[in-house]
């Protein structure tokens, strides 16, 4: 009998077949298997081989990113229906769209650390499982309370599958290809949240809200097992602490901007609590500063923020967000209070806009390893300034194809500088922060997306009683076609990739093939 007798780890040892050789005092050899792990091993290593692994890891994370996107939007059209079931108000509801946002956007820079120090497979299999977790308790909250509560649960939980799978697509793809895979994140990216309005009310009617987050369970086991049998071993660093103290300073910064923001339409921007968030938000913000230098492992290097690659792409996504998702939820209001359409025709209206985004996203990715990061970015910030221009000259009287073809333009914008802009911000950073950085894009974007959101509706409603309900709105789209003209600036100053012939050539490719391209980011 040696199941009572703990092994030796001097005299425990691993074949080459992965069995577990222990030898036992006064016992045979007894060979352990552990066919988990030799299957997944031998799994990875069939798909390692492949020329295409960096592709096949893509999908294998991108399933993922799906999986927990629609999440985020699935239940925005049926705020009334639950509100009913869970005997509340609606406004009260609103908070299980806005506190997971809240959460994402303060929690997804320490996400990002964690994935670098720790590795972007293994917290990417955390958070998946963490999100699966939550939709569980989500599928069994019992009022408001506790539907809000498990929503923003499974957002902080999951807010680190976006950078981890940024991180691990980028080290991955070479440099100037980069952008291409961005691109397909960028499509997932934004039809994730598409899938979940098209599908959710519809759902939600047939079959129930808690049958969403019932289904999401098996869906985020599905993507967990993919993940552990794909993703490639990421390595841990041992040599580097988390850096607890900023990424608390930075959480209270962000929480308070965009707590402010949020209340800034409803209690009046005056307001003490409007007020008070703001004032917070700025001192935390120098708190911020003064931590991270002087601590010895900075959760973002401050050093980045001189790298025009780094600085200028991030306000380039601030002011493209700020101008299309500002653009994204007032233009539904103007055609229902000035055109008197209702929700199904505004619906078919406003469709092509975010598939638009999904289609030019991987289409710009290709694009951008071929004329640059700066001109795409140029390119698509120009199109989002177009389509606010072209939607402040739509009148009463204005044909619906006006009014799709400025939104289309702004769709195609974005998901024209978005990879791009990812690609520039990865190129111009050191490989062992790529996670935290990308946390840290998407991080300034949200709060981009808050503030046009909360301040375009300021404008059109400070205007109306002046110029009128269309001159209103016609004054939010101008403020709109403002911020995404500053990003068009902000991409002016962004360097494109540069690329020089090597010899040295590209993974996988076959004999006498040209010489791979050598990529480095001007910084």
């Amino acid at each position: 009998m040696v199941a009572s007798v703990p092994p030796d780890p001097s005299t425990t040892a691993a074949d080459e077949a992965g069995q577990l050789t222990v030898e036992a005092p006064g016992a045979d050899e007894v060979a352990i298997v552990p066919w988990p792990l030799l299957w997944r091993d031998r799994f990875r290593r069939r798909a390692e081989t492949s020329d295409r692994y960096p592709w096949i890891v893509l999908i294998a994370a991108l399933f993922g990113l799906l999986s927990v996107g629609f999440l985020i939007t699935v239940l925005s059209v049926s705020i009334t229906r639950i509100a009913e079931d869970l005997d509340t108000t609606p406004d009260v509801l609103t908070w299980m769209i806005t506190g997971p946002i809240l959460a994402y956007a303060v929690i997804g820079p320490a996400a990002g650390k964690l994935a670098d120090l720790f590795g972007g497979r293994r917290v990417y299999l955390i958070s998946i499982m963490g999100v699966g977790v939550s939709a569980a308790l989500t599928a069994a909250a019992w009022n408001a309370g506790s539907l809000i509560g498990f929503r923003v649960l499974g957002a902080a939980l999951g807010a680190a599958i976006g950078p981890a799978s940024i991180s691990m697509i980028n080290k991955l793809f070479p440099p100037h290809r980069r952008a291409l895979a961005l691109g397909y994140w960028s499509l997932v990216a934004a039809g994730g949240p598409m899938l979940g309005v098209v599908i959710g009310g519809r759902a939600v009617e047939a079959w129930g809200w808690r049958l969403i987050f019932e289904a999401q369970v098996p869906l985020s086991l599905l993507a967990l097992v993919v993940g552990f049998l794909v993703l490639p071993e990421t390595e841990r660093r041992h040599d580097v602490r988390f850096d607890a103290a900023g990424s608390a300073v930075l959480a209270l910064a962000v929480g308070a901007l965009l707590l402010g923001l949020n209340r800034g339409p409803v209690l009046g921007w005056s307001s003490s609590l409007v007020v008070g968030a703001f004032v917070v938000s700025a001192l935390a913000s120098v708190g911020f500063v003064l931590v991270e230098r002087r601590v010895r492992h900075p959760l973002v290097p401050l050093r980045y923020f001189r790298r025009a690659n780094f600085a200028f792409p991030i306000a380039n996504q601030f002011f493209a967000n700020f101008a299309y998702m500002g653009g994204f939820i007032i233009t539904p209001l103007f055609l229902q209070s000035v055109f008197g359409y209702g929700e199904a025709r505004t619906g078919d209206l406003m469709a092509p806009r975010p598939l638009a985004f999904a289609i030019a996203g991987p289409v710009a990715g290709w694009v951008t390893v071929r004329i640059g990061e700066r001109t795409n970015a140029v390119i698509g910030a120009s199109l989002i300034t177009a389509s606010m221009l072209g939607l402040a000259l739509v009148q009463p009287s204005s044909s619906d194809w006006l009014i799709v073809g400025a939104l289309v333009l702004s769709g195609v914008g974005m998901g024209t500088c978005a990879p791009a802009m990812a690609a520039a911000v990865a190129n111009a950073v050191d490989e062992v922060d790529l996670g935290v950085v990308a946390a840290a894009q998407q991080m300034v974007a949200q709060v981009g997306v808050v503030a046009g959101i909360q301040i375009l509706q300021t404008v059109q409603a400070a205007r109306e009683p002046v110029a009128g309900l269309v001159g209103s709105y016609h004054a939010a789209f101008l403020a709109g076609a403002i911020a995404a003209g500053l990003g068009v600036l902000s991409a002016l100053f962004v360097r494109s990739t540069h690329r020089d012939r090597a010899p040295e050539r590209e993974r996988g490719a076959p004999e006498g093939a040209p010489p791979a391209l050598v990529v480095t980011a001007r910084r």
